[in-house]
């Protein structure tokens, strides 16, 4: 464990070097209200929760191949949260906004708000508690339902940034984002058709 963590560190500090070369640090810093920043608030935010998610999950289940899925997800969003938040420290940018979340995507008023869920894809208040209340196959059917939601919510995200953020590491990040997620979509698309259920 203290070799991946350390690994993790390495690597989060790896990609914050290159965000300072890659024309994220000084003059060159985005501004507060600038699309790289407001991905790097509202992504750090998305990921917590799948983080959450995920942990949840590999407690109430033993089927490894979900506890193997939670745990990869986990750990690619952790990383992945560790490096925004690094990024806007940087940027010395605050990590709240006072504008509502996505709207550096031209989505103001758009975003989430229903039951605690703050962005789409996100899960409500209601679905997160129920999942910590289910076992076995009802767990694992919930968590990958809710999974799908909130990947097809962070590619979406994601892609805007592709489109909008101006650090090119960034747009990277986002860009793998993308590809990662929708990947996973289709391997839970799967999962659940094997559980007789679908997304």
């Amino acid at each position: 464990m203290a070799v991946a963590v350390a690994g993790v560190l390495v690597a989060a500090g790896a990609v914050t070097y290159s965000v300072a070369e890659d024309g994220g640090t000084g003059a060159d810093a985005p501004a507060a209200d600038s699309a790289d920043a407001g991905f790097a608030r509202d992504m750090a935010v998305h990921h917590q929760q799948a983080v959450e998610m995920s942990y949840i999950v590999r407690d109430r289940t033993t089927d490894e191949e979900v506890r193997r899925l939670a745990y990869d997800i986990a750990q690619t969003q952790a990383n992945q949260r560790g490096m925004l938040i690094g990024w806007l420290d940087l940027w010395g940018l605050p990590k709240v906004s006072p504008d509502p979340p996505m709207t550096w995507m031209g989505m103001r008023g758009m975003s989430g708000g229903e039951g605690g869920a703050l962005m789409v894809g996100m899960a409500t208040d209601a679905e997160m508690k129920r999942l910590g209340t289910l076992n076995g196959k009802q767990a694992e059917i919930l968590y990958l339902q809710l999974m799908t939601a909130h990947h097809k919510g962070g590619v979406h995200m994601a892609q805007g940034c592709v489109d909008k953020c101006t650090v090119g590491v960034e747009k990277r990040l986002a860009q793998g984002m993308v590809e990662a997620q929708q990947s996973e979509i289709g391997l839970m698309a799967d999962m659940l058709k094997a559980r007789g259920a679908k997304p």
